[in-house]
């Protein structure tokens, strides 16, 4: 936990030219802080929520907070449609907290409610065992910690004891293990962060991460860089 308080870390001389990133606005999420870490990081951002500039885009972020409900509304029809043509045409796309558990095929919170389906998988209530809504800082442990998996590139820079904050209520369940990048504990094991070809997520907030939080967001960037060149 101490890279909370360490300096961030921005782009180096080696470092991939950083691609045009899209923060698609949902209408509930992070965004100052989110455009902040991703402009500190050397990418050029913009935030949208018309469905062309969306579908034009080869870097997609999606944010969240709060509840599934009218997020999932904001983006049906259009906004859906773009995300699915950008990633049709090579996107990648990052989520992030509420805007992560929208990949995901459904969510029980306030009644069943479809998602995006870009991730197999439910979201649901974490255990009342224990504090809600999960807040604060918690650790990762990598499946790839036992040595049997290869750090993917989005969490390569990260160290094995990693802290990172948390804002949440639900989270995946039912994610195929294979896909799981990352979990987490707080009265269950859940998917703190889940990648599938160019579509991943991080159940945590990285913009609010510090130094390992810009790490992975600078992960992903590198990712998208390397498709586009």
């Amino acid at each position: 936990m101490n890279e909370t308080t360490a300096r961030p870390v921005g782009p180096t001389a080696a470092a991939p030219p950083r691609p045009a990133t899209t923060v698609i606005d949902a209408g509930v999420g992070n965004l100052g802080n989110l455009r902040r870490a991703l402009a500190h990081l050397g990418a050029e951002v913009r935030v949208a929520d018309d469905a062309a500039a969306v579908a034009a885009s080869r870097c997609l972020v999606l944010p969240g907070v709060g509840a599934f409900s009218p997020p999932r509304e904001r983006l049906r029809g259009a906004l859906e449609e773009a995300i699915r043509a950008a990633l049709a045409d090579g996107a990648y796309l990052l989520g992030i907290c509420v805007g992560f558990q929208l990949l995901f095929e459904s969510s029980t919170e306030f009644g069943e409610t479809d998602g995006l389906g870009l991730l197999p998988g439910r979201v649901t209530r974490l255990p009342d065992s224990v504090p809600l809504p999960h807040i604060g800082w918690n650790r990762l442990l990598f499946a790839h910690g036992d040595g049997a998996r290869a750090a993917p590139p989005l969490l390569a820079a990260l160290p094995a004891e990693s802290w990172v904050y948390f804002v949440h209520s639900f989270a995946p369940d039912g994610v195929p293990e294979e896909l799981v990048l990352a979990r987490s504990l707080h009265g269950r094991a859940f998917p703190a962060v889940v990648g599938r070809g160019r579509v991943m997520g991080t159940q945590f907030h990285p913009e609010k991460s510090g130094r390992l939080g810009l790490r992975l967001l600078d992960g992903f960037l590198r990712l998208a860089s390397q498709e586009e060149a």
